[in-house]
């Protein structure tokens, strides 16, 4: 049951993270399990409800640490860090350390995506909390973790298991959660940062009518994101949703599409950037969980400014991939389509 996979820069392998707890280093000649988190003792590890397991992983680009996200034996997100060998990836279940931990109310909904920005720090993705309708009003409210994006120096001080920057949107505002860098997220379904601009995408999974792609562009290929709001629960997608929730200061999709042919739920995404694919390159590949499609959109037909998206965007099906849980890059540039069915497809030039 793969949910996620990453790469290490200068190493051959895809690093798949299977829901059960186990951690695959994979390459053309081997498989070997770096982690099962399962086995770890200071760990508690569960997978048994929806949407709970673990869920995502990724590796810091200086240091021989990596970094996953997983649910406890209370249902609760868990961000940990293992130190691993500079050689095989091998973690080292002695090093175990949780750098934070985040209530969940409801067994689903609990994001998971990791990833290092271009500022080499940790941005952690959290859905509103699960069940139905943001029920407690998490996404839009500043002093929750749930429904955003958090970003941190994910490192050990002398005085804390993490540091928050002093560029945080929320940093000295009274009330808010300074770790969070955006927010009005229902459960952003992986995202990731464009290698070429910095810009991040955002595949943020609907309620029962839309799913939506978010786009929030880089600055000089940093700061991707900061302070945005992406609309939920005030709107799905495009569509106002709780009348509750303030209608303005939001940041609209630059694409959407709705449940119909069998789509259910996003499954986001990664631009393409190696030269090898030709005409895919520039172009946010993504898919739908239950049709198993899988898209790409062309990143120069849209934009995304603060008057809202500019452009149609220019959308082509390329393939259908059972039970697509995630779009990655691997380790030579190629993309890689996930399947929670097992296996792990590579697209390849027509």
């Amino acid at each position: 049951e793969p949910v996620e996979a990453t790469r290490v820069d200068g190493d051959p392998r895809l690093f798949v993270v299977e829901n059960g707890g186990r951690v695959i280093a994979s390459d053309d000649e081997s498989d070997a399990i770096v982690l099962d988190i399962a086995q770890v003792e200071a760990a508690t590890f569960t997978d048994d409800g929806n949407e709970q397991g673990l869920l995502g992983l990724a590796f810091h680009p200086e240091l021989d640490l990596a970094y996953v996200d997983f649910t406890n034996a209370d249902g609760d997100t868990v961000v940990a860090e293992f130190a691993h060998d500079p050689l095989t990836y091998e973690f080292d279940p002695a090093s175990y350390r949780e750098v934070l931990t985040v209530d969940q109310p409801f067994a689903n909904h609990n994001g998971g995506e990791l990833a290092f920005g271009p500022d080499d720090l940790l941005y952690i993705g959290f859905g509103d909390g699960g069940s139905a309708d943001d029920p407690s009003r998490s996404a839009l409210d500043a002093s929750s973790r749930l429904g955003k994006i958090l970003r941190i120096d994910p490192v050990a001080s002398d005085t804390a298991p993490f540091t928050v920057p002093d560029d945080n949107p929320f940093v000295g505002v009274e009330g808010a959660e300074p770790a969070i860098w955006s927010l009005g997220l229902r459960n952003p379904w992986r995202f990731s940062f464009d290698s070429l601009t910095g810009d991040l995408w955002i595949g943020d999974v609907g309620q029962n009518r839309l799913e939506e792609v978010d786009l929030a562009p880089a600055t000089d290929g940093r700061d991707a994101g900061k302070g945005l709001s992406f609309g939920w629960s005030a709107f799905e997608a495009g569509d106002r949703f709780n009348d509750d929730q303030p209608a303005d200061g939001h940041v609209a999709p630059v694409a959407s599409y709705v449940h119909e042919d069998g789509n259910c739920s996003i499954s986001g995404g990664v631009v393409a950037r190696d030269s090898s694919y030709d005409d895919l390159n520039g172009w946010y590949v993504y898919g739908d969980y239950c049709s198993g499609r899988v898209w790409a959109l062309d990143t120069t037909s849209v934009a995304s400014t603060p008057d809202g998206p500019v452009g149609e965007p220019r959308i082509v099906e390329i393939g259908t991939v059972p039970a697509l849980s995630a779009v990655v890059e691997g380790p030579f540039g190629d993309i890689y389509a996930v399947s929670l069915s097992g296996p792990m497809y590579r697209l390849a030039p027509a």
